[in-house]
């Protein structure tokens, strides 16, 4: 059985849920995530290079040494992807969808940490001492 508390939280959390949809920036990189999955050329261009780079990092994991021409090839491929403006797209728009859910997540879990809103100080020392992310700890 629900309990009143868990129907505020959900509601709330379907407003927050609708809030992030109707955001113009988000709706914009809904678009460019669309307009990528309906590109077959850039999805393609955008597999290959996933699977070269997953190859080679397989080979370094094996200790086996990358041949400056495989490094060379790899790197022609990925900025060849990046000035596709479709696939470039698609990427900022995942970077971006990430940083929100990011955020959101690290929002909330500090509030349920601290049992209070956090404030923007608590938030940004949330990674602790020692991290090595470059924000200021010192308090």
């Amino acid at each position: 059985m629900q309990t009143t508390q868990d129907t505020v939280i959900t509601q709330k959390t379907r407003e927050l849920c609708e809030a992030i949809l109707n955001e113009p920036d988000m709706r914009s990189a809904r678009q460019r995530i669309e307009t990528f999955v309906a590109d077959d050329k850039s999805r393609a261009q955008y597999e290959d290079l996933m699977a070269k780079g997953q190859a080679l990092q397989q080979k370094q994991q094996r200790s086996q040494p990358l041949s400056p021409d495989e490094i060379s090839a790899f790197e022609k491929d990925r900025d060849a992807l990046l000035s596709n403006p479709v696939a470039r797209g698609f990427l900022d728009a995942q970077e971006q969808l990430h940083n929100v859910h990011t955020s959101i997540s690290q929002y909330v879990g500090k509030t349920l940490e601290l049992g209070r809103i956090p404030t923007a100080a608590d938030l940004d020392s949330s990674c602790g001492d020692g991290c090595g992310c470059g924000h200021n700890h010192d308090h």
